[in-house]
């Protein structure tokens, strides 16, 4: 006898039928969604697959046959069921949607000709695929000012706005920004923002995208193309390491577009406004497009030849005379996989153990590749999330998006340790503050106490360097207690430089008694190293450490730097090669999680050549043969030769359109210091220094609608503490360091732990690096009114 009380299997698939075609739709699928698998587009405005739906354009309304017989419903907020069968194309529903189109169209300004989304305009397709044809409203239409600008990147035009709702609820559920919303009532209700609230938000340039009219216009992009003039193809954002899949569009052999690509794995269609509007800087006044040697204590343009011939014999000079290891390589986290094998190849070739991607901001090679790795898309889905790192909005703003989405929709518990509040902090179960240099045994405790929690599911760890002015041995004693309190937690290591996880996986990393960046920097101040090659790195201002990096390049006798721009470090140069940059070049790149994807050239690169081209060309003048004759070449060796990038064939790469995924994670386990907490100093405070999304980095500070949007360095202090110091908002106080003193503004902060004081990383006005002192595990400062 069969048990009757046995659970049935759930149905893999739902039998509906659209338009008389059968078809299996999924569990849960909306009408809309189902009749789109099934080849059937249901014309909609406000509907959004990765938004909540809300059925306020009825643009989407179609008949469903019920026992009553057909009957009229919104397909976006409908969700198909058993035997459902729906009808999109009767004459009902073509009525209805017609008449919906009139009511959009009676106030609408009708300004195709001059708006910036005529041509790929929804209402403008479906006003010719869904419409009347012809309008019955003959009445003066509503008329605004236009545009209003509600950001530094945004304009608003209300005549043209229809009320989709598409904007205000991304900036409320997506983002978490609910700058944007809806004002008045009845035939007045408008979209807009609060009076003196404007939307900044990082992730504005988002409702641009998706905003279904010309209503939201980005400033870098209006009035600069239409539509039909653009050339576009698909590439991967390189301005963070979480690797967001975009499509660069040019005309004229110019750069004027990002636009998010929804990549299931990694953004979903997101991109930050720094990612979207950097694109900028490639068409900037300034762009390096000859190499440059020095004569004298000027830079003076040579043709290639030349300037390759200067290089090559500033490396022959240093290794004749003081042998291969004379000669150091940092940086190629801006560039390709390519670039960086190309570059690890020749650095091998000549016999130099001494190279690093990483410019002493990050966790030691072995660990950030060798932790067992989580994706983002299993951090995402994780019982409990634990986070030690960065602020993600300010660092990974898309991975941010993306832990929002895990805590707030799938119902994952977020533990958070961090040295002052940050943007998870409002959406963690829990969240612990810490001294710098003692989140070991915050974390210790926040385990303990948390231990119910950690016990119920499975466990990811976003962990990274969340203080550049402490050392990295705090965050890997942390690593450590997280390691032995939950064996089987898996790790998504972060790092903010783009290619930073293909760099080093790539070879960009120190060999066999070969030195990271801060100790090539250390041997660089006092004589031991004769050559130092800049791969895309500006130690000045990348570097935690200013007072090293100057003495560094000044301790050098020959440097060459490969770049996009004459940054500060490039200027002590004695050769400058001019690199190719994003949309410029062609290869592949490796975000965070280790998702190997393409990127692909648009735009001419005029003289400037890409990294791994430099390397072959100063290899075969230094008698080395790299054998590369192409770019697919190196992709091919890189594949052979490397173990974690043998799934990234040409061929793999070519048809995998979300990337390939490397299997980095080696088991790596940490081994903690034994140190909780470093001996304190006479100084009162303890400086935490952390990056902001905008800086004064080539990218930000060539991009003309970003520029500005860099903060500043204001010391930010506890208000109890800058009570007793007497230092008021905007009052200058004197910071004391081992290394400097230096004058600062005052702002407050109660997010912070007390004895604790915090500043931006590389601002434009303020040099915070000068404070802090590479070789000690933190830095104390001491802070004084003026």
């Amino acid at each position: 006898m069969s048990d009757t009380n046995a659970e049935a299997p759930a149905k893999t698939t739902i039998s509906i039928t659209v338009d008389g075609k059968a078809h299996g739709a999924q569990p849960g699928q909306l009408v809309i969604e189902a009749a789109e698998d099934a080849g059937v587009y249901v014309p909609r405005f406000c509907y959004h697959p990765r938004m909540t739906s809300v059925g306020m354009c009825r643009q989407c309304l179609v008949e469903v046959e019920g026992p009553r017989g057909p009957m009229m419903v919104v397909s976006c907020m409908t969700p198909v069921a058993e035997n459902q069968v729906v009808h999109t194309t009767t004459p009902t529903v073509r009525k209805a949607q017609e008449g919906v189109l009139e009511f959009l169209l009676a106030n609408h300004p009708l300004d195709c000709p001059v708006c910036d989304k005529g041509g790929e305009c929804p209402l403008q397709d479906q006003a010719f695929s869904h419409g009347p044809g012809e309008s019955r409203f003959v009445e003066e239409k509503r008329h605004y000012e236009k545009p209003i600008p509600i950001s530094d990147l945004v304009y608003l035009d209300r005549e043209r706005c229809i009320l989709c709702d598409r904007c205000t609820r991304f900036a409320k559920e997506v983002a978490g920004d609910p700058l944007i919303h809806f004002t008045f009532r009845g035939n007045n209700t408008q979209v807009n923002t609060f009076p003196d609230d404007p939307f900044s938000s990082y992730f504005s340039g988002n409702t641009v995208q998706i905003c279904p009219v010309g209503a939201l216009t980005a400033r870098p992009y209006r009035f600069k193309a239409r539509p039909w003039d653009l050339e576009q193809t698909e590439s991967t954002c390189t301005s963070c390491s979480v690797g967001c899949r975009i499509v660069v569009q040019s005309t004229r052999d110019e750069l004027v577009r990002y636009q998010g690509v929804d990549s299931d794995p990694v953004n979903w269609g997101w991109l930050c406004d720094k990612g979207r509007f950097g694109f900028e800087a490639v068409n900037a006044d300034g762009r390096l497009r000859n190499p440059l040697v020095k004569t004298g204590e000027t830079h003076v343009e040579q043709s290639w030849n030349a300037a390759l011939d200067a290089a090559a014999a500033a490396i022959k000079t240093a290794i004749d005379a003081d042998g291969p290891s004379s000669l150091a390589i940092i940086g190629g986290a801006r560039g390709t996989n390519e670039d960086a094998y190309a570059w690890a190849t020749l650095a091998r070739a000549i016999g130099t153990p001494h190279l690093d991607a990483q410019l002493g901001d990050g966790l030691p090679a072995d660990v950030l590749l060798g932790l067992p790795r989580a994706t983002i898309d299993q951090a995402a889905k994780a019982t409990t999330l634990i986070v030690l790192a960065p602020d993600l909005k300010e660092e990974l703003p898309i991975l941010f998006l993306r832990v929002k989405d895990a805590v707030d929709k799938r119902k994952t518990r977020l533990l958070e340790a961090a040295a002052r509040d940050t943007s998870l902090t409002p959406l963690a179960y829990r969240s612990v503050r810490y001294r710098p240099g003692e989140q070991a045994v915050a974390v210790r405790q926040m385990l303990i106490d948390e231990a119910a929690q950690i016990a119920k599911g499975n466990v990811v760890a976003i962990v990274g360097r969340a203080n550049l002015a402490e050392s990295a041995q705090p965050t890997l004693d942390a690593i450590a207690e997280l390691q032995a309190a939950v064996p089987a937690a898996t790790f998504l290591p972060v790092v903010r430089r783009g290619n930073t996880v293909g760099a080093l996986a790539a070879g960009l990393r120190p060999a066999d008694g070969g030195m990271d960046t801060t100790a090539i920097c250390e041997a660089a101040a006092v004589g031991k190293i004769s050559c130092l090659v800049l791969l895309g790195a500006d130690p000045f201002n990348d570097l935690p450490d200013r007072s090293l990096a100057r003495r560094a390049l000044a301790g050098v006798p020959a440097i060459i730097a490969i770049d996009t721009f004459l940054t500060e470090s490039a200027r002590h140069a004695d050769v400058v090669l001019a690199a190719a940059t994003v949309g410029e070049r062609a290869g592949t790149t490796t975000n965070v999680e280790g998702r190997v994807s393409r990127l692909n050239q648009k735009i001419s690169a005029g003289t400037a050549r890409p990294d791994w081209m430099i390397a072959v060309e100063l290899g075969d003048r230094l008698g080395h043969d790299l054998g590369f004759t192409s770019l697919d070449d190196v992709t091919r060796e890189l594949a052979v030769t490397v173990d974690a990038f043998a799934p990234a064939t040409v061929a793999a790469l070519a048809s995998a359109g979300d990337g390939v995924l490397l299997d980095l994670g080696t088991g790596c386990t940490v081994t903690a210091s034994g140190v909780d907490s470093p001996p304190g100093s006479s100084y009162d405070f303890r400086l935490v220094m952390a990056r902001k999304l905008y800086d004064a980095g080539q990218g930000v500070a060539h991009s003309p609608s970003m520029a500005h949007l860099a903060p500043g360095g204001d010391l930010h202090l506890h208000p109890h503490d800058a009570a007793a110091l007497g230092a008021a908002v905007g009052k200058q106080v004197a910071v004391t360091s081992s290394r400097t003193t230096m004058n600062l503004t005052v702002a407050h902060d109660s997010g912070l732990h007390r004895g604790t004081a915090w500043i931006a990383f590389n601002q434009p006005d303020v040099v915070a690096a000068e404070l802090v002192d590479a070789s000690s595990v933190v830095t104390d400062i001491k802070v004084e009114s003026l």
